[in-house]
């Protein structure tokens, strides 16, 4: 397979295009975790030319990243890694830290999980509301000084955000969400990153799943997942974003000969220097990853797969129910 690539500030090695995602590696929020399962599909990314593999401290509170360490044992030199840091947590769920204090602890407590000496990309999961985004990126900046971390990453900010983070530290990448049914990035991140060079991170590339194809109206959700209480999953949204992503299935069959995954992959990749996020525990969810390389769309079938969505999806949401709590003060 040939595997398409970019070049992320910091890191020497060139990046696949698609990285591996590991919040559902980690169990929680997703009905738990197989880890001979996981760690099995992480060599097998690996083997397939996926280098760059996505987790967090908070993703099982530290569970994918020790099954993410497991799984490099004896090949990490063949992995880039990139974790998260500033999200912390207690008896009622994650809450944001990106305090100095927070950030040194973290970072310790990442390497010895990920049986590493050093994180490729360390990335702040979100803006903490209660601590100067100039005293986090300094404390970031040491420890890429110190050699713990070769480049700088922000999940969910803002422009703004960025800019402040920028007067302090080197910014090489930014993981918002972005997907077919949420764009929000194309009013302003997405810009914003073209224009600094930033490599950005797409999370959430098949909307918890809904555009692998693979659903139903009957399609329930166990335990803790995460769906449950996803708006999206809910009726009647549940039913538009299911008919958008059958007129999806039938438009890249018959424009390319490929299914509604690779399209929503293919479509991402598409839209700038991006990496989607490709999430999966099983190793066979990995398989069709090759059918998104290769090919582009064009213009004119941007466009009507953007007619395909307005025509279906007339209540759309955004991903805003997941952002987690600001801490007390």
């Amino acid at each position: 397979m040939s595997v398409e690539t970019l070049t992320i500030q910091g890191i020497s090695r060139p990046v696949s295009r698609i990285a591996l995602g590991t919040w559902a590696i980690g169990g929680w929020m997703w009905g738990g975790s197989d880890e001979s399962k996981a760690i099995a599909t992480i060599r097998s990314a690996v083997e397939r030319g996926i280098n760059l593999i996505d987790t967090a401290p908070v993703y099982g509170f530290g569970n994918s990243e020790e099954i993410v360490g497991k799984a490099l044992e004896g090949i990490r030199d063949k992995a880039v890694i990139a974790t998260k840091v500033a999200l912390d947590w207690n008896d009622d769920g994650p809450f944001r830290n990106a305090t100095p204090a927070r950030i040194r602890q973290e970072i310790e407590d990442s390497l010895r999980r990920l049986k590493t000496d050093h994180i490729d990309l360390y990335q702040v999961h979100w803006p903490d509301p209660l601590t100067p985004i100039d005293e986090t990126a300094r404390e970031l900046e040491k420890l890429r000084q110190e050699g713990k971390v070769l480049a700088l990453g922000v999940s969910n900010f803002s422009p703004e955000q960025m800019d402040a983070f920028r007067d302090v530290a080197p910014l090489a990448a930014v993981q918002p969400p972005y997907n077919l049914f949420e764009r929000d990035i194309e009013k302003d991140v997405l810009s914003y990153a073209k224009d600094h060079g930033l490599a950005v991170l797409a999370y959430g590339a098949l909307c918890r799943g809904l555009l692998a194809g693979k659903m139903s109206p009957s399609t329930r959700f166990d335990g803790d997942d995460l769906r449950k209480v996803d708006p999206k999953f809910q009726s009647p949204r549940f039913e538009q974003y299911l008919a958008a992503v059958a007129a999806l299935e039938d438009y890249a069959r018959a424009r390319h000969d490929k299914t509604v995954l690779a399209l929503a992959i293919r479509w991402i990749l598409d839209k700038g220097p991006t990496i989607a996020l490709w999430g999966a525990r099983k190793p066979e969810q990995i398989e069709g990853v090759d059918e998104a390389f290769g090919w582009s769309l064009s213009q004119e079938e941007l466009d009507e797969i953007d007619k395909i969505l307005t025509r279906h999806v007339t209540d759309p949401v955004g991903p805003e129910f997941m952002a987690p709590p600001t801490r007390k003060g």
